[in-house]
C-alpha cells in the first residue's frame, strides 16, 4: 500500500498512474522486450492492486465520516458559545446605557450649579473690581496717589491696566465738574503711555523679546500703540542700509524682521505690511527720485537704463517680500506701493522711449554716412526724378547719367546691429514697463520706428542709390555692385527677421496689434523685393550687354570663314574664351550674393539670357566647312561654361544649340536624316532652315530643297 500511495502523488494523471504501475510490475512494461512480458502476470497485478484501491477507499471513507461528525459536534458547540456571547453583551450594553444617562443627568446639575455659581460670582467680581477702581479715582480726586502700584516701577504693568480702565470712565464724566481730576488721569496716562513706550524701545534695543513682547500687550489697549509700533519700524531701519544694494539690504532687513514680529506681537503680518510700506514710501522712493531726477533731463540714455534697472529690482524684491505673511492680497498691497513710486515715471514713459530711439538711429546712421564722407541724397522726391527712376525700373532705358559709388554699397552690418541691438533693448523695456493693456500697442510703435530707420532709412536708401548706380547695358566694362548690395541685403533681412519673431513676437502675439504688424513686415519686404527684383534684372541685362561687347570687339568674320581652311590651329575661338571666362566670374559673384532658391532662379535668368545672345550672334555669320567645325567648338566650349550654372533647363538649351550647328559640317546628302534626329525633330523648320542658310555652300549645293 505504501507503493499505491507513491503513486498517488500530486497532480494525479490516471494515465500516467496506469504506465507507473505496469513498468513497476515485473513482466509488465517494454523492459527486456517483447519476450520477457507477461500478460497474465500484469493482470494478476491489475486484479490485486483494484483490492487494495477498495480497501483503501473503504479506510478513507470511514475517516471522512468520523471528521464530518466531529465536525457537526463542534460547530454546535461553537454556536451555543456564540449564544452566551450574545446575552452577555446585551446585558453589558444596558449597564452602559444607565451608566451614560447617569453621567448626563450628574453633568446636567454641574452645569446648572456652575452657571448659578458665574451668577453670583460674576456680580461679586464686578463689584470688587469697581470697589477697587474707585479707590484709586478717590487718590486721583484727592490729588495725592498713595497706591504703591502707581509709585513702584516693577508694577507698571499693573498701573497701566488700571489708569486704562479709569481713563476709560473719566471720558464719561461730566466735563465741568470732573474737570481736574480728569486732567489728572489723562496726564497719569500719558505719562504711562510714555514709560511703556520708552521701556519697549530701551528692550528693543537690548534684544529682549519676551520684555518687548510683554510690553506690547500692555500697550495694545492704550492710543499711543501705533506709535510704539512706528518706534519699532523706526529702529529697526537703524544700520541696516550699510551696503550699496538698497534692495538688498532690504530683502535681508524684512526677513530679520519677520522672525521678530511674530515673537513680540499679536498681529504680525500687519506689523510686516506697515513696516513694507514704510520702506517703501521713504527710503525706496527717495532713492528712485534721487536716481532718476538727475538723469531725467539730461541723459534719455541713462535715464531709461536706471528706469528699467530699479523697476526690475522693484518687482524682483516685491517677489522675494511675498514669502511673507502680509495679510490677505499682498500682491495688489505690494503692486500697489510700487506703482505710487513710478507712476510718475511710467505713465509717458514710451513717449521717452519713441524720443530716444528716435535720436540714437538718427546719430547712428549720421555718424555711419560721415564716415564714408557721403552725403545723403533725397530719391524719389517726386516731380521729374521720380517719374524718370520709375521709367527706368519698368523699361531698363538709360536715362541721364548713373551714380559711382566707387564700389560702396551704403549697407554696414555694424550700423544694422546696432539699430537692432538699440531696439531690442528698447523692446525689453517696453515688456517690462508698459502697463500690461498698452503693451501691444508701445511695441508696435517701437517696431514701426525700426522699421523706419532700418528698413526705409537705410536698406531701402542703399537700394535706390544702388539702383541708380547700375550702369547702362550698353557701358563698357562696367563694375557691377549691386550683387553685393543684395547680398548684405539677404544678411539684414534675416537679421530683421530674427528680431522680429524673438523680441516683438512674444509682446503682440495675443493681441489685435499681431496682425497690423506682419501685414506691415510683408508690405515692407515686398516694397524692397520690388526693389531687388528691379536691380537684379538690370545687372543681368548689364552682364549681357558686356558680353555682347566682347562678341562684338572679339569675334572676327574670318573666324568662322577662314582664308586657309587647312591652317585653323585653335580648339575654340579668342571670343569664346572671354566670353566664358567673363560668365564663369559672374556665376560665382551670384552664387556668393544669393542664398537658397534665390540662387537657381537667377542663374536660370541669366543662363537663358546668355543662350539667346550666344544663339542670335551665332546666326550674324556665314560658316564654311571648318569655320562651322569651329563653332561647334565654341559652342561645347559655351556648354561647358553652362554646366556650372548647375540649372538643367540651361544646360537643355546648350544641348539644343550644339545640335543646330552640326547642321552647319553636316554633308548635305545627310541633312535631312540629321534633322529628323531626337534633339531638332521637335524644333521649328523655320529656325532649322535659317540655321542651314548660314553654310557657305547653302546655294552651291541647294540646301534649300530640304525644306521647301
Amino acid at each position: 500500500m505504501a507503493t499505491t500511495a507513491q503513486l498517488f502523488e500530486e497532480p494525479f494523471d490516471a494515465d500516467e498512474y496506469i504506465e507507473r504501475l505496469a513498468w513497476r510490475t515485473p513482466g509488465g512494461g517494454s523492459k527486456g522486450g517483447a519476450e520477457a512480458f507477461d500478460p497474465k502476470r500484469l493482470l494478476e497485478e491489475f486484479k490485486n492492486h483494484i483490492e487494495e484501491l477498495k480497501l483503501l477507499d473503504e479506510r478513507i471513507q470511514r475517516r471522512v465520516e468520523k471528521l464530518e461528525q466531529q465536525c457537526q459536534k463542534e460547530a454546535k458547540e461553537f454556536a451555543r458559545k456564540v449564544q452566551d456571547l450574545q446575552k452577555s453583551n446585551q446585558v453589558a450594553f444596558q449597564h452602559f446605557q444607565e451608566l451614560d444617562d447617569h453621567i448626563s443627568y450628574v453633568a446636567t446639575k454641574v452645569c446648572h450649579l456652575g452657571d448659578q455659581l458665574e451668577g453670583v460670582n460674576t456680580p461679586r467680581q464686578r463689584a470688587v473690581e469697581a470697589q477697587r477702581l474707585m479707590t484709586y479715582f478717590n487718590e486721583f480726586l484727592d490729588g495725592e496717589l498713595r497706591s504703591d502700584v502707581f509709585n513702584n516701577p516693577d508694577k507698571i504693568k499693573e498701573a497701566a491696566d488700571i489708569i486704562q480702565k479709569l481713563h476709560l470712565i473719566a471720558q464719561e464724566l461730566p466735563f465741568d465738574r470732573f474737570a481736574d481730576v480728569k486732567a489728572k488721569i489723562a496726564s497719569k496716562y500719558h505719562d504711562l503711555e510714555r514709560q511703556l513706550i520708552q521701556e519697549f524701545t530701551a528692550a528693543q534695543r537690548r534684544g529682549e523679546i519676551a520684555r518687548m513682547r510683554e510690553v506690547a500687550a500692555v500697550l495694545l489697549h492704550f492710543k499711543g500703540y501705533a506709535h510704539c509700533v512706528d518706534v519699532y519700524i523706526k529702529q529697526c531701519q537703524e544700520g541696516a542700509y550699510f551696503r550699496d544694494d538698497i534692495f538688498e539690504d532690504t530683502a535681508l532687513l524684512c526677513q530679520r524682521v519677520n522672525k521678530q514680529v511674530g515673537e513680540v506681537f499679536s498681529s504680525p503680518e500687519t506689523i510686516m505690511a506697515k513696516l513694507i510700506q514704510n520702506i517703501f514710501e521713504n527710503k525706496l522712493q527717495n532713492f528712485v527720485r534721487d536716481k532718476l531726477e538727475e538723469s531725467r533731463k539730461t541723459d534719455a540714455e541713462q535715464y531709461l537704463k536706471d528706469l528699467y534697472d530699479l523697476y526690475t529690482r522693484m518687482t524682483a524684491l516685491a517677489g522675494k517680500l511675498t514669502e511673507f505673511n502680509l495679510g490677505t492680497d499682498k500682491q495688489t498691497f505690494l503692486s500697489k506701493l510700487i506703482k505710487n513710486i513710478f507712476s510718475s515715471y511710467l505713465e509717458n514713459y514710451i513717449d521717452t522711449e519713441r524720443e530716444y530711439l528716435k535720436s540714437r538711429s538718427t546719430m547712428i546712421l549720421q555718424r555711419y554716412y560721415e564716415s564714408k564722407h557721403h552725403q545723403k541724397r533725397t530719391l524719389g522726391a517726386g516731380g521729374i526724378q521720380d517719374l524718370k527712376e520709375r521709367i527706368r525700373q519698368r523699361t531698363n532705358l538709360p536715362l541721364g547719367p548713373s551714380i559711382d559709388t566707387h564700389g560702396e554699397t551704403f549697407l554696414s552690418q555694424e550700423v544694422v546691429v546696432n539699430l537692432l541691438q538699440e531696439t531690442k533693448h528698447a523692446f525689453e523695456r517696453c515688456h517690462r514697463l508698459s502697463d500690461p493693456p498698452d503693451l501691444p500697442k508701445n511695441a508696435f510703435s517701437i517696431f514701426l520706428l525700426l522699421v523706419d530707420y532700418l528698413c526705409v532709412d537705410h536698406i531701402d536708401y542703399a537700394l535706390e542709390i544702388g539702383l541708380a548706380a547700375i550702369p547702362s547695358p550698353d557701358s563698357k566694362n562696367a563694375n557691377l555692385y549691386f550683387l553685393d548690395v543684395v547680398q548684405q541685403a539677404n544678411t539684414i533681412f534675416h537679421l530683421f527677421d530674427k528680431q522680429f519673431n524673438d523680441h516683438l513676437m512674444p509682446l503682440i502675439s495675443s493681441s489685435p496689434k499681431l496682425t497690423e504688424c506682419l501685414h506691415k513686415k510683408k508690405e515692407v519686404i515686398e516694397q524692397m523685393e520690388v526693389k531687388l527684383d528691379t536691380g537684379i534684372d538690370r545687372t543681368l541685362n548689364c552682364m549681357v550687354g558686356q558680353m555682347k561687347h566682347i562678341l562684338a570687339t572679339e569675334q572676327k568674320k574670318t573666324d568662322f570663314k577662314p582664308e586657309d581652311e587647312n591652317n585653323v590651329m585653335i580648339q575654340y575661338t579668342n571670343a569664346c574664351a572671354k566670353v566664358c571666362a567673363y560668365v564663369n566670374k559672374q556665376v560665382e559673384r551670384v552664387r556668393n550674393s544669393m542664398d537658397g532658391k534665390n540662387i537657381d532662379t537667377v542663374l536660370t535668368e541669366l543662363g537663358v539670357r546668355f543662350h539667346r545672345l550666344i544663339h542670335e550672334h551665332l546666326q550674324q555669320f556665314t560658316y564654311s566647312s571648318m569655320g562651322g567645325m569651329l563653332a561647334i567648338c565654341d559652342v561645347a566650349e559655351y556648354r561647358r561654361c553652362a554646366k556650372e550654372f548647375k540649372v538643367p533647363l540651361v544646360l537643355q538649351l546648350f544641348d539644343t544649340l550644339h545640335a543646330l550647328c552640326n547642321l552647319l559640317v553636316v554633308a548635305p546628302d545627310n541633312l535631312k536624316q540629321v534633322c529628323s534626329g531626337d534633339q531638332l525633330t521637335n524644333l521649328d523648320r523655320n529656325l532649322l532652315h535659317g540655321f542651314v542658310q548660314l553654310r557657305a555652300d547653302y546655294r552651291s549645293a541647294r540646301l534649300g530643297r530640304h525644306f521647301s
